[in-house]
């Protein structure tokens, strides 16, 4: 899948629970342009990155020829 034809847009809700869980907005990007991308259901995308302690999963979802970033959890 080739995300350079998205628009990404990441939702107010989905940024301010990831700055409460410690994932800095730098490691939000990375996930999202250089993980590991996964889909799932109908319209219904994963990108997973790991590092040293941690996984940063951001779940999103494909709107016409944007991505929805809705949730982004921290992984053991």
């Amino acid at each position: 899948m080739d995300i350079t034809q998205y628009d990404i847009e990441i939702r107010r809700h989905a940024f301010i629970r990831s700055l409460e869980i410690r994932i800095t907005p730098d490691m939000v990007e990375a996930t999202i342009k250089g993980g590991k991308i996964k889909r799932f259901g109908k319209n219904n995308v994963k990108f997973i990155k790991k590092y040293k302690k941690f996984m940063v999963i951001c779940v999103g979802e494909i709107v016409g020829t944007k991505i929805k970033i809705f949730t982004i959890e921290k992984g053991g």
